[in-house]
């Protein structure tokens, strides 16, 4: 069986090294020094100036919400995880959904404006893909307006853009460190921001809200990690380079095989790709649905991300956006990850141009 993914497991030895630990401490949780010095060999890695190691990012997304005091209308994109939509509905804040680039797939701009409202209090892209959205332009209409910007990049771990991290941009960037994802600590995401002020919010927000053992600032949540998940983080951090490296080479070959046959999303300018994802995009639904049954019956499992189009979902005021319901219906994401045989990205080649 090929799915569209698999988890990069670290030697069993070296995450072993980091149970001993825990065993030594009998600290599990609670920000242990497995999880502080995660965060510290994460900022680093990353150029932020301060991150905050979470249980999901989910959790991450709710907590920027929560910290920059979102309570009206959040301009968000409808092609991207139903994560990024539900967070802002959790928040009891209401989702209004741009369209999106036909090229890159991220949150278009132009479609941001024409959707300002009185009740427009912030703007939340996403960097689908890891394809990075048009951060400068987004800057541009969130001063203009006086908005504040988050950004989901969930599958945007280690983009630069403009020689420094695309994490720097916006109030706040959150990641997800999810099983699924280039960088894992099998479930868990961060927060990062540039903020002092928000930074020391983000920081009570997580922990309950708690000043001290006895006194709390505000109304918080448990938003943080265990050492377990510290640990499998620390592993799989020194393998990233070589990781990309192996994701790469299996994109280049797909490149070979598929580019006269299929169409891509167009990569962003002026930021790097960490190939966490192979999108390809179909002429009709059609098409993309007997390609999918003929990889099924071969025992190959790609995914629909992103399908639906949000702005369909049944709890969300519906809208349109219609370059966003047209591509998600199109869009298939094919098996990609390092332990995936230049052989097998072959005869999952053949399998779709046979079938296109």
């Amino acid at each position: 069986m090929i799915n569209v993914t698999k988890s990069y497991l670290p030697p069993l030895k070296n995450y072993v090294k980091y149970l001993e630990k825990i065993w030594e401490s009998a600290y599990l949780t609670n920000f242990g020094p497995l999880s502080k010095e995660l965060e510290a060999n994460l900022k680093k890695h990353l150029g932020v100036k301060h991150l905050f190691f979470v249980s999901n990012g989910t959790i991450a997304l709710q907590i920027a919400i929560k910290a920059l005091e979102l309570k009206k209308e959040i301009i968000t994109t409808p092609f991207t995880y139903v994560a990024t939509t539900s967070s802002i509905v959790w928040e009891n804040c209401t989702p209004i959904f741009a369209d999106i680039d036909p090229e890159t797939l991220c949150i278009d701009p132009k479609s941001i404006e024409s959707k300002l409202t009185k009740n427009t209090q912030a703007i939340l892209g996403v960097h689908v893909y890891g394809n990075t959205c048009n951060v400068k332009k987004i800057n541009e209409i969130a001063k203009k307006h006086n908005l504040k910007v988050i950004y989901d990049a969930a599958h945007a771990f280690d983009i630069e853009s403009d020689g420094t991290s695309i994490l720097n941009h916006g109030d706040i960037s959150t990641l997800s460190f999810h099983a699924t994802k280039l960088f894992h600590t099998v479930e868990g995401g961060a927060i990062i921001t540039n903020d002092d002020k928000l930074a020391h919010k983000i920081m009570h927000l997580r922990n309950f809200g708690h000043e001290g053992p006895e006194e709390f600032h505000t109304v918080g949540i448990n938003g943080k990690n265990s050492e377990f998940h510290a640990a499998m983080g620390l592993c799989v951090l020194p393998k990233i380079k070589m990781l990309i490296a192996k994701r790469k080479k299996i994109s280049n070959k797909y490149d070979i095989l598929l580019g006269e046959f299929i169409e891509r999303p167009t990569h962003s300018q002026n930021s790097n790709s960490n190939y966490s994802y192979y999108p390809i995009i179909f002429k009709s639904e059609e098409q993309l649905l007997k390609v999918r049954k003929a990889l099924n019956n071969a025992e190959i499992f790609p995914r629909r991300y992103f399908y639906p189009s949000l702005n369909l979902l049944n709890y969300v005021k519906k809208s349109s956006a219609p370059i966003s319901e047209d591509i998600s219906k199109r869009v298939l994401c094919i098996p990609i990850y390092p332990a995936l045989s230049l052989t097998d990205v072959s005869k999952i080649s053949s399998i779709i141009i046979k079938n296109l």
